[in-house]
């Protein structure tokens, strides 16, 4: 069975088509970082390969293979398949996809194509994938994961079964952490409210710190920068820029990272400490929550809001971000240096 926390509509859905043994040709599982998409997306390869009754089993010889990349039969297209000067995955996978797709499967029953961050996907290789699509090997099942399906042409998307992924209620997550995971009840309301919903990210914290470590690095750089002068503004505007020309949603989740630490200052001005995101960040958002007016914070937040949409239509990102720089509320710094309570 699928071992997967939440997305109970996806797994039904499923299960339903395993069951009538009648799958779609291709699935476009879509829904923010460390949501569970790759998750699911191998898991659907083992489904379909698996040799006992009710799968998938995850501990039958295909299952196991499969989860340890070692199948021939499921193929993973992904970072490793990226042109680095262009930033996208070129045409040539794909035509590798169809030239293997071709032939039977060697070790399976299906040959399961998963091709992650499907937005990456360069101009030629959509073109050649919708060809793919339109006309599907059999035997084969190929698997779309993205985090902005909107991002794909609608071509592609209408020819794909899709699968949103929601985050999980943010109860959860801290429900799981603690009760499954053994995590301590501080720290788990942490975790789950600093993860949206993404049970992937918390997870990820609890075996390697560096995703807390390299998140707590960015909020204070964001706190240095609220009290910063224009200089300090427009360098780190052009670093934020350049780092979304080489990776577009890590660029795109640190504007949504400023959202929520703006969100927890105007939660704080209105007496609501209690239900902030950055809690461990509280001391510093207090002092910023007084040199701010709740009007200057709704003003500020509906700009970066602005910015986002700006950079989703293309806009230049080195503008773009000077622009939200320069309506950035000037905050008057402290004598002592930012920093965690």
């Amino acid at each position: 069975m699928f071992s997967i926390h939440g997305h109970e509509h996806a797994v039904n859905l499923l299960n339903r088509a395993l069951a009538a043994r009648h799958l779609h040709h291709a699935y476009l599982i879509s829904g923010p970082n460390h949501i569970g998409k790759t998750t699911l997306a191998i898991q659907i390869a083992q489904a379909i390969n698996c040799e006992n009754i009710e799968p998938p089993c995850q501990h039958c010889q295909s299952c196991l293979r499969i989860h340890n990349g070692l199948h021939a039969d499921v193929v993973r297209i992904g970072l490793t398949f990226i042109d680095e000067a262009q930033q996208n995955i070129p045409i040539d996978s794909i035509r590798e996809l169809k030239r293997s797709a071709s032939l039977k499967p060697y070790e399976g029953r299906v040959r399961v194509y998963v091709i992650e961050e499907a937005e990456r996907l360069s101009i030629p290789a959509m073109n050649a994938l919708l060809k793919t699509l339109e006309e599907p090997p059999p035997d084969t099942i190929l698997i779309l994961l993205t985090s902005d399906a909107s991002s794909l042409p609608a071509t592609i998307v209408s020819r794909c079964m899709q699968l949103i992924l929601k985050p999980l209620p943010i109860s959860s997550v801290e429900y799981i952490l603690q009760k499954q995971y053994d995590f301590g009840a501080d720290e788990s309301r942490e975790l789950a409210r600093l993860s949206r919903g993404c049970i992937g990210w918390a997870l990820k914290s609890i075996e390697n710190p560096e995703p807390l470590a390299s998140l707590h690095q960015k909020l204070e750089r964001i706190a240095n920068v609220c009290e910063s002068e224009i200089a300090s503004r427009f360098a780190y505007s052009d670093d934020l820029a350049r780092r979304f020309q080489r990776d577009r949603n890590e660029a795109r989740n640190e504007l949504y990272l400023w959202l929520s630490w703006w969100r927890d200052i105007l939660l704080i001005n209105q007496g609501h400490r209690s239900e902030i995101l950055h809690s461990s960040w509280e001391q510093t958002l207090g002092k910023l929550s007084g040199k701010v007016t709740n009007e200057e914070l709704v003003s500020w937040v509906h700009t970066i809001m602005k910015t986002i949409e700006a950079l989703e239509h293309n806009a230049n990102p080195r503008l773009a971000l000077e622009v939200m720089m320069l309506d950035l509320p000037i905050v008057q710094a402290t004598n002592t240096t930012s920093s965690k309570s």
